[in-house]
């Protein structure tokens, strides 16, 4: 796979006009197909990165090559990340929920929390706190609870009262292995030990930055946040006005809510000033949007086995995606713009540090389930 060098980029400043508090729901991107209100001010400057390649995976022709052409540019390795970093976090996940009485309830959060995923949740968060100067350690307990609300959320979503869905990462879902009752009950278990884990487990951080990090994630799951995503989401289907603006809604929330508290998490505990702390915020409203679009296209582009969920379904719910308003070009195009925009947050960062971010984004764009 090929690299991309940093040195060549050109960025873009945009600033968020946000008004009252920083996480506004008001804030809107502008869509390619049509102007609709928007919140963001672009101010254009140019500013040349230092040189940093960032690659995916290196073939040894990949690696002869940038060793001839510059011994001492340093390079990241985004598989060498993943791995190392997802080790971690399924590490301390295991830890922390350990398999007890009662048994059958520690039994479902298991299954669904330690049943594999991407863990693009708590990288973030983990590659956040390091950004701004903080550790791996630091940010962990932030990862896992965010993971847990992650998985939480997806076990409600499964259920049959919500999208009835019978597969998730390649394995049944929850309630088709548990039941419902008991399915519920681990996602409840799941949120409710999230914020008893970040806590009690964070250690070397200020208590006024813990508490802003536990009101930062109950922000974003509930009606201001994952929730109302989720029920505007319900209460449209069917509908057949659903425009672009009431779909950025939806995503914004439903999915880009959980994004961006995992990044402001690991900002807010490593130590970020609140410019920096905001930059991310940014960063992340953007990957956030981008990770709902691309899931969109996936949908209606890949089989069930190649997602390890359910294909088509948003189409047979009848539910309005980017591709059903806008065509699977415009949304791939759109999504290649909220990639730019976001990196775009990352200029004035030290770019060595923000390679993992930087890689991250890339990921979510490219990625195939």
């Amino acid at each position: 796979m090929s690299c991309v060098n940093l040195s060549t980029w050109v960025h873009t400043c945009s600033l968020f006009n946000q008004a009252g508090r920083s996480r506004s729901p008001s804030f809107h991107v502008l869509h390619p197909l049509k102007s609709i209100p928007v919140s963001i001010i672009s101010q254009k400057r140019q500013r040349t990165i230092s040189s940093f390649s960032v690659s995916a995976v290196l073939t040894k022709q990949d690696t002869l090559r940038e060793e001839e052409e510059s011994e001492s540019e340093p390079t990241f390795s985004f598989k060498n990340y993943v791995a190392q970093k997802a080790n971690s976090v399924n590490q301390a996940l295991e830890a922390c929920v350990l398999l007890k009485h009662p048994k059958k309830i520690h039994e479902a959060m298991r299954y669904s929390l330690l049943a594999g995923g991407k863990r693009v949740r708590p990288m973030l968060c983990i590659a956040a706190c390091e950004l701004v100067g903080g550790t791996e350690s630091i940010a962990m307990p932030a990862a896992c609870a965010v993971e847990m609300i992650h998985t939480m959320s997806l076990i409600h979503d499964d259920l049959p009262c919500m999208d009835n869905d019978d597969l998730r990462r390649g394995k049944p879902t929850n309630h088709k292995v548990f039941g419902e009752d008991v399915a519920v009950l681990a996602g409840d278990a799941l949120l409710a030990f999230a914020f008893e884990h970040i806590a009690v487990s964070t250690v070397g951080v200020p208590p006024a930055r813990v508490i802003g990090a536990v009101g930062e994630l109950a922000r974003s799951i509930g009606t201001e946040g994952l929730v109302a995503g989720q029920v505007v989401d319900i209460c449209s289907e069917g509908l057949s006005d659903v425009g672009l603006e009431h779909l950025e809604f939806i995503h914004l929330h439903k999915t880009a809510a959980l994004l961006e508290a995992a990044v402001v998490l690991g900002a807010i505990l490593g130590g970020g000033s609140h410019e920096e702390v905001e930059k991310l915020r940014n960063f992340a409203r953007y990957i956030g949007l981008l990770f709902q679009v691309v899931d969109d296209i996936l949908d209606v582009t890949k089989s069930s086995q190649e997602l390890g969920k359910t294909a088509g379904k948003d189409l047979v719910a009848d539910k309005t995606t980017y591709p059903k308003l806008m065509g699977i070009e415009k949304s791939k195009e759109f999504a290649d713009k909220l990639n730019k925009d976001a990196q775009d947050q990352l200029s004035g960062f030290d770019p060595e540090k923000a390679a993992p971010l930087i890689a991250l984004a890339n990921y979510i764009a490219n990625r195939q389930n």
